[in-house]
């Protein structure tokens, strides 16, 4: 996984969508705004300005010089408010993005609109923890085919990996195994360190936490502690595994905006 190396502190590579007011995405580890956000991109801009980042080592963001740290992403994610003259702003956050939703949220206050976690977690269980010390393992080795097999399984649901014949499955995990970003590895090692729950509390903004009810990945037991831990929050639910944009994008992006309308950000 080579690649030139950024300091921390330059500006990652940002997407901008549509206009409207301000709604910033964070995407998960080993992902991309494309990737994770993409298949509603077009239902989130259709009303808003959606801005994001990509984190080092994927997307055209080079990878870093130095290990990932949660304050970089938040104010890199801010950063790019800034620069498209956004002065408040929802936040949605997916997987690892979900940390850095919430330390954006209650680090901005008074700039965060709502807040819309999905797949997210504030702390890695010992599932998470194990899981994701092996994720990063194989990411670095740069075996592609042991990775595709860890995380195949593990990011689908049982219902959607069952579905797959064994030519499509075959075809999944080259795919996956393929395109893997260089950053992965320093994603994965961020999933293993982070912890938010000191900031849950210090959240104002009306905030949708949405549980992947058969994911696999990340335990829908951490989506809900994050819920039970925000004052005043929704939980809503979507019967998919750990990616709601490849299983079921349609209700996901229902989910996004009709809170979004509804908290009138």
């Amino acid at each position: 996984m080579s690649g030139e190396a950024i300091d921390a502190a330059a500006p990652y590579a940002r997407t901008v969508r549509g206009s409207g007011p301000g709604l910033l995405v964070a995407h998960g580890a080993g992902g991309s705004v494309e990737a994770n956000y993409g298949p509603v991109l077009e239902m989130l801009s259709a009303a808003h300005t959606v801005v994001g980042v990509d984190y080092p080592g994927t997307g055209a963001t080079p990878r870093s010089a130095s290990p990932l740290r949660l304050d970089d992403l938040a104010d890199q994610l801010v950063a790019a408010a800034d620069a498209e003259g956004l002065d408040r702003f929802a936040v949605s956050g997916y997987s690892l993005g979900g940390a850095v939703a919430v330390r954006v949220a209650a680090r901005h206050p008074e700039r965060v609109t709502a807040l819309l976690l999905t797949a997210a977690f504030a702390r890695p269980d010992h599932d998470l923890r194990l899981g994701a010390e092996l994720w990063h393992a194989l990411a670095v080795s740069g075996a592609p085919e042991p990775l595709a097999r860890f995380v195949v399984p593990r990011a689908l649901s049982e219902e959607a990996l069952r579905s797959l014949d064994d030519g499509q499955l075959a075809a999944l995990l080259k795919e996956v195994g393929t395109s893997v970003p260089p950053g992965t590895a320093d994603h994965v090692d961020l999933v293993t360190r982070v912890d938010v729950r000191a900031d849950l509390a210090r959240i104002t903004a009306p905030t949708l936490v949405i549980t992947t009810t058969g994911d696999r990945l990340v335990p829908p037991a951490l989506h809900r502690e994050l819920a039970s831990s925000i004052p005043g929050s929704r939980l809503a639910e979507i019967a998919t595994g750990h990616l709601p944009f490849a299983e079921r994008p349609q209700e996901w992006g229902k989910l996004l905006t009709g809170f979004l309308r509804d908290a009138g950000a």
